[in-house]
């Protein structure tokens, strides 16, 4: 198990930045695939293989304002490549998921392959299905020196990169609507304890504490990997990572499953939060439109919230915070969890000039000026070096300079729990974290579950 080890360690701990660092699970709209052809033009996609042709195939997630950058993106490298062009064709989350592993399985992978490193690209790469990229990385040390080096470890299986960091650092973040909390006149909790306190305040004033697209799965889980952190640190779900018998019951495993108990009797959630998905973004609309007071999602979401929630943004209205500590717990409340970055590999089944394309978009249009600029005006933080020097001219720059600041400052960002683990016991996880918060199962049920798949 040392191999998985050190590998999750390379990218669990931030410990060693002495640099500025760059910033999707990302909620999705739409109802199903649409192709964006090297012409521009959409339509119904079909699935395409990684082989034939002298055009690469890149498949991606279809929310905004992030697809908008990644499809111009993806244009401007056709424009300047005439005769090595990328069609791109976008998914929800769930559905690109389900797409991607089915594609994949059966040889027909896009020859781009988008996703969140760590446990599925290991999936990957143990089933010879990604490019070994680590010589071209070698070959390339301008395009590695670009990036921030904390972002390589969820691209590196067994001492060797599979797949290009890129886009931007998204650590979860916990949302506020400033005017709800002026409704009750109460200030942001501080601790987890002030968390507890405030949820009969909010719903005595018919305003839900906390938003939950619960439907969706991994927007629950983002609560559990908090509440884990901050109850013993990171060393709990690293003992599950290293393949450490029957570590998901460990007590304080235990204990933080038992407090998001807690929090659902206590009606800290939205009514029918298991039937509300992330996809359709009606999570944030309940932040922007006052019926929640709090929300915790990704960073990501400040662009959607932006764009949709009319002056909400605009007007002072929203609040943004790291998880409070939990009194008497051991984690340091400046960890984060959620992603240090998007990665792409490179299809081990694509032909050579498809292969040859990606590598020219990934030294190009991938990590340029422009790229930088836009994934700045989204709201996002990029994972280039130098980004920040951006941040004054942005209308976000407040939340930009909070992002910046916590992935700088954090001791351990802890990559997402399901994109960390292997694709099997991901969907244990995710099956059962929806059990939990549907009180259908006890904390105790749910450890035993999960210990039968530690190290599947």
């Amino acid at each position: 198990m040392e191999s998985r080890t050190t590998s999750r360690r390379n990218f669990l701990s931030l410990v060693s930045m002495g640099v500025p660092l760059g910033a999707a699970l990302a909620a999705c709209g739409g109802t199903g695939p649409t192709q964006t052809g090297a012409g521009g033009g959409t339509g119904n996609a079909t699935a395409s293989g990684g082989g034939g042709g002298s055009s690469a195939t890149y498949w991606y997630l279809s929310t905004q304002p992030q697809e908008g950058v990644r499809t111009r993106t993806m244009e401007r490298h056709n424009q300047a490549n005439p005769n090595g062009k990328i069609e791109g064709t976008t998914f929800q989350n769930d559905a690109f998921k389900t797409k991607i592993k089915t594609a994949i399985g059966a040889g027909q992978a896009p020859t781009l392959i988008w996703g969140w490193g760590g446990g599925t690209l290991r999936s990957y790469v143990q089933a010879g299905q990604v490019e070994d990229l680590t010589s071209w990385f070698d070959q390339n040390a301008a395009v590695k020196d670009k990036l921030f080096p904390s972002a390589f470890g969820a691209a590196t299986i067994d001492g060797k990169i599979y797949a290009m960091p890129c886009e931007t650092l998204q650590p979860i973040v916990l949302y506020y609507d400033k005017r709800s909390f002026e409704k009750i006149g109460a200030q942001p909790p501080q601790t987890w304890g002030d968390i507890m306190d405030l949820v009969p305040k909010f719903n005595a004033k018919g305003i839900a504490p906390f938003s939950l697209g619960g439907q969706s799965r991994w927007t629950n889980m983002m609560w559990l990997e908090f509440l884990f952190d901050r109850l013993g640190g990171p060393e709990v779900f690293q003992a599950v990572f290293d393949g450490e018998k029957d570590a998901w019951s460990n007590p304080l495993a235990i204990q933080a499953l038992g407090e998001v108990q807690k929090l659902v009797k206590a009606d800290g959630f939205v009514k029918g939060f298991s039937s509300i998905t992330a996809d359709s973004n009606a999570d944030q609309a309940l932040l922007y439109t006052g019926k929640a007071a709090m929300m915790l999602h990704g960073g990501w979401t400040y662009g959607s919230m932006s764009t949709d929630g009319g002056d909400f943004v605009s007007g002072g209205n929203l609040g943004y915070m790291n998880f409070p500590p939990i009194d008497g717990g051991k984690g340091d409340p400046g960890n984060t969890v959620g992603n240090p970055g998007q990665y792409l590999s490179i299809s081990s089944k694509a032909t050579p000039e498809q292969k040859e394309i990606a590598k020219k978009f990934f030294s190009g249009a991938l990590i340029d000026d422009t790229a930088v600029k836009e994934w700045v005006e989204t709201g996002a933080v990029p994972i280039i070096k130098g980004a920040d020097a951006q941040f004054a001219a942005s209308k976000d720059k407040d939340f930009l300079t909070f992002v910046y600041n916590i992935a700088v400052n954090a001791k351990t960002f802890a990559q997402s729990w399901d994109q960390a683990l292997s694709p099997t016991a991901a969907e244990v996880l995710l099956d059962n974290i929806s059990k939990l918060f549907q009180l259908s199962i006890s904390p105790q049920q749910f450890a035993t579950n999960m210990n039968a798949v530690i190290g599947k």
